[in-house]
């Protein structure tokens, strides 16, 4: 079976476009300090609420970066608190289930447990809240309607059926392409020979956007790897930024996180190839930008 994004399904398989009234800046929400869980929630509040992003009743999926086996004080995951306290504001929201999952790169089961997210989820204690390793079955061909340089790929079923799909990446450097932020974290929902996108990595990156489209993106710049990534490993290549940046607009959110790497977003090949194929803005000044300590 072939999943594309122009036919009408009995299942639901892609999350809607991000609607803006005509003239209306994308908000974004910039939260600065230690306590990682108040980091996030504030960040959500600002953009108006969990309810804006979950409804009752929803099957969530909270999107990670999880696929190397690294500690969280390395850099190369996201913040395992940041992924439990988006759990807990899902729940809050009246989701019916909440997955969390990634593709890694790095031996699956070592991935997950050393990246301390699995134990931080198993301290909430609901059993709304699963954690699975990815099955191969469950990857499904999808027909790229608008893709400009990938016309097809297998995606996992589950991201594309979630009631609510929340982008978690982690800040990070990439060798190939520069920085690895929330079009990058797609890369984790998608199966076959993913080293083949490395070749037009930006364009491909803006047209799996197309189909995979978050609710929310929350790019996790607790810890930033500034070198060597995207695996990481010393510890000396790790910022500590103590921020989290918060969007409904995927471009918007990797926009804004690429300046804090002292780069610009028209330096990052896929945050241009998403701008120009009008997944959102890239033009910081453009933005509603609330930027807040707590």
């Amino acid at each position: 079976m072939l999943w594309s994004a122009g036919l009408s399904l009995s299942v639901p398989c892609f999350r809607p476009e991000i609607s803006r009234a005509a003239g209306e800046s994308s908000a974004l929400a910039v939260v600065k300090g230690k306590d990682y869980l108040t980091l996030v929630r504030q960040a959500v509040e600002s953009l108006g609420g969990i309810k804006n992003f979950v409804k009752n009743g929803d099957k969530v999926v909270v999107k990670p970066n999880m696929g190397w086996d690294r500690k969280p004080e390395q850099g190369a995951n996201t913040h395992p608190l940041v992924i439990r306290a988006l759990v807990e504001l899902a729940l809050d929201g009246g989701a019916a289930q909440v997955a969390v999952f990634d593709n890694t790169c790095n031996e699956k089961r070592r991935c997950y447990i050393n990246s301390g997210i699995i134990d931080e989820l198993e301290k909430l204690g609901d059993k709304r809240v699963r954690w699975e390793y990815m099955d191969n079955r469950k990857f499904v061909p999808v027909d790229i309607a608008k893709g400009q340089s990938l016309k097809k790929w297998e995606i996992y079923k589950d991201a594309l059926t979630a009631d609510s799909y929340i982008n978690v990446p982690v800040a990070k450097h990439h060798g190939l392409s520069r920085l690895s932020l929330g079009l990058k974290n797609s890369m984790g929902v998608i199966g076959g020979n993913r080293g083949r996108l490395h070749f037009n990595l930006g364009q491909e990156l803006a047209d799996l956007a197309t189909v995979v489209r978050p609710a929310l993106t929350l790019v996790d710049a607790t810890r930033m790897l500034l070198r060597n990534g995207p695996q990481g490993g010393r510890l000396s290549d790790v910022k500590i930024a103590d921020t989290v940046i918060a969007s409904a607009d995927p471009v918007a959110a990797d926009a804004y996180a690429s300046t804090l790497f002292g780069l610009e977003p028209e330096d990052i090949d896929s945050t241009v190839a998403a701008y120009k194929m009008g997944l959102g803005e890239m033009d910081l000044e453009k933005v509603k930008i609330t930027v807040l300590d707590v």
